[in-house]
């Protein structure tokens, strides 16, 4: 009876936190940080490659690694950038490769606004690492 509820009290918490950060990349991509963000050219497939590249470097590092807190805060401004220079461009909104970058980068960001000291989880990295080789295939189509 009373474990139950303790159990399905973490669980709410869990998803709400989860749903909390979701919100929050989602506004930050929304109001965005200047007209240029940093690094993006404009050009929506170069700037998704590269975004793509430095993610894929960011998940790998190990987690003793010395610079894993820098390459991290880097990773979540890519992600921010990302969002505040094409998040409003309803022509990319039909394009797979955006709505599964869209995808790929909301779970990075929510894990790092979530747990900002935990290492990523393997199943999250893994499905990661699927959706931007999907991203990157897609981009080679034109899709």
């Amino acid at each position: 009876g009373l474990s139950l509820i303790r159990v399905l009290l973490r669980l709410m918490k869990r998803y709400l936190s989860r749903l909390l950060a979701l919100v929050l990349v989602v506004a930050i991509g929304l109001v965005g940080c200047s007209n240029n963000p940093s690094g993006l050219t404009g050009n929506y497939s170069q700037d998704t490659l590269a975004v793509v590249g430095a993610l894929k470097t960011a998940i790998e590092l190990p987690n003793d690694a010395p610079d894993k807190a820098a390459v991290q805060t880097e990773a979540r401004q890519k992600i921010n950038d990302f969002f505040a220079r094409y998040r409003r461009d309803s022509s990319l909104k039909t394009l797979r490769s955006f709505t599964t970058m869209q995808t790929a980068l909301n779970s990075l960001a929510a894990h790092y606004t979530s747990y900002p000291n935990r290492p990523i989880p393997e199943k999250l990295k893994q499905r990661l690492k699927l959706e931007f080789n999907q991203v990157e295939s897609a981009i080679r189509q034109g899709a």
